[in-house]
């Protein structure tokens, strides 16, 4: 029998072993430890204890959460998309000291075990391997001599590079230098380490430490409580509990039926197979807009978060005509307050599905919407891609899973401000980020998961709205003309929430006078003696 072998299998069925002082102990799920199993370690336990005595351990190996199996499907299916490519990018402009940078981000590396992960696949089932020691991806690049649009260039080449879950870091450093005081830096994560909430944990504690290094002064982060195996092991523990068949009863019921398939008008027919090409568009609401809409909703008795959704969710009735509509939402899967700081891949999308039968008004239908929302949020534990497994969705290769469109609201707080430098240009420079002064260097993240994706952000006065986009189903000025009929369908509804949906105002001033006039006067005389198609 082949020991390490043996323990690769166990880890792999989320059965931990570890060293007590001079006693073996393990941990897993009761179906897990079968009696054939128990004996077999019982029978190889001295073994065993030498090989963990000798660093050996079977902890490095452990199985995907429903969550990574998703996205690991879709690496399998496109290896060379950078779909799922996320980024932190920004302008440094004061004296950067480049060993004290480079030593913060190993030291990242070092504290959590996601980021020294690679990817594998044995018997058809996928497994991850945590690595002892990895070496910082950390490149430097000299852009003395590069103008401005070939820096821009470079840098989203960099960005865009895909990742080798099998072999490679799932986190790169790159770090353009123009100048002893100007570079660009770029930090690129696979998405299936981590989340936006973890990005926002890694990125608070690269400043402290990058601080700490650059001045001498000593630093004690806070000890992590729970590793991110501990999330793999309570969630497969949960779903085969009671608490994972109520949890599967509730979305069985909110999607049977035949599930709607959202059809929005695109510039260009759907490609037989997805490619994952995207590309994003920025807009802003102004402050005293996004006041208004807070107060709307105040008003109404919801959230930010539901009014805006329950507008976007409008848009797409108004742009499709169909009144059974699913947005999918993702939200941070974190219900359990032991993985509060734990940096690893946890959200999970909701399939929120809306009825805008019956012309209702925007205040009846917000009320759904709201109502909809607590439910789900309340059912957040059962994983989308089980989901999608069980209730046997049809996976067309050209088509993504439960839903075509997705909504986000992303509140910015204290640890996430920094990824505004990422995403907008109006972002004010961060003077004192760690002994360095930060500017915005925005480029587009382009995530083509889903048709389109709306992000909303909550900025200091206003909120930033990026439509993430398929640029193989949609041009540049279709979508930047979505926008603005999305901020016109905000003013529409702040003036009068207790308006029909199907009357709210959509379109721009010029577009109202192309309708009405324009196109009214333009006018053909047409023969008596012929048809129309003639």
């Amino acid at each position: 029998m082949n020991l390490v072998e043996f323990l690769k299998d166990l880890s792999q069925q989320n059965v931990e072993l570890w060293l007590d002082g001079d006693k073996l102990r393990y941990r897993a799920a009761k179906e897990a430890l079968t009696s054939t199993l128990l004996n077999k370690i019982k029978q190889h336990k001295t073994e065993i204890i030498n090989l963990l005595r000798e660093h050996i351990s079977a902890s490095k190996f452990y199985p995907l959460t429903y969550g990574q199996q998703g996205l690991w499907f879709l690496y399998k299916l496109v290896p060379q998309s950078a779909a799922y490519n996320i980024a932190f990018t920004a302008r440094i402009r004061s004296h950067l000291n480049i060993p004290a940078l480079q030593r913060a981000f190993q030291t990242l590396i070092g504290r959590h075990p996601t980021l020294r992960t690679t990817f594998g696949q044995r018997d058809a089932e996928p497994f991850q391997e945590v690595h002892e020691d990895q070496e910082v991806c950390f490149d430097e690049i000299d852009a003395s001599n590069w103008n401005w649009d070939e820096l821009t260039t470079r840098v989203i080449e960099a960005y865009q590079r895909p990742f080798d879950l099998e072999r490679e870091p799932v986190l790169r450093v790159s770090l353009f230098t123009r100048s002893a005081q100007d570079y660009v830096l770029l930090l690129t994560i696979h998405h299936i380490a981590v989340d936006g909430f973890s990005f926002g944990i890694l990125l608070d504690e690269l400043r402290l430490l990058y601080e700490a290094d650059n001045t001498g002064r000593a630093i004690s982060l806070p000890p992590i409580k729970s590793q991110y195996r501990d999330f793999v092991q309570w969630q497969r523990e949960m779903l085969a509990s009671p608490v994972g068949d109520n949890l599967w009863a509730y979305w069985q019921k909110q999607l049977a039926g035949n599930l709607p398939v959202l059809k929005l008008p695109t510039d260009r027919p759907r490609p037989p197979i997805q490619t994952y090409q995207g590309a994003s568009h920025t807009f802003e609401l102004n402050q005293e807009l996004t006041s208004k809409v807070r107060e709307m909703a105040k008003a109404q008795g919801a959230t930010l978060y539901m009014t805006l959704l329950t507008a976007f969710q409008v848009l797409l009735y108004r742009y499709t005509g169909q009144e059974d509509i699913i947005v999918g939402c993702p939200i941070e899967g974190r219900s359990q307050p032991e993985f509060a700081e734990t940096v690893g891949f946890f959200v999970n999308m909701l399939a929120l599905r809306v009825n805008l039968a019956g012309n209702s008004t925007f205040s009846a239908l917000l009320s759904q919407v709201r109502q909809t929302v607590l439910n789900a949020i309340a059912h957040q534990d059962y994983p989308s891609p089980l989901l999608i497994e069980r209730l046997q969705v049809n996976r067309d290769p050209s088509l993504p899973g439960l839903f075509r469109v997705s909504f986000n609201l992303l509140k910015l707080g204290e640890m996430a401000q920094d990824y505004e430098l990422s995403v907008s240009n109006q972002t004010r420079t961060r003077k004192d980020w760690g002994g360095l002064a930060l500017e915005p260097f925005v480029i587009p993240q382009q995530e083509g998961q889903n048709d389109i994706v709306l992000d909303m952000m909550e900025m200091s006065e206003s909120l930033l709205g990026i439509f993430r986009y398929n640029t193989d189903l949609f041009d540049a000025t279709t979508i930047s003309r979505m926008a603005s009929h999305f901020q016109i369908l905000l003013e529409g509804i702040i003036t009068n929430p207790g308006e029909q949906i199907a009357l709210l105002p959509l379109l721009t001033e010029a577009e109202q006078l192309d309708l009405l006039w324009k196109w009214n006067n333009n006018q053909v005389e047409c023969p008596q003696t012929q048809c129309i198609h003639q």
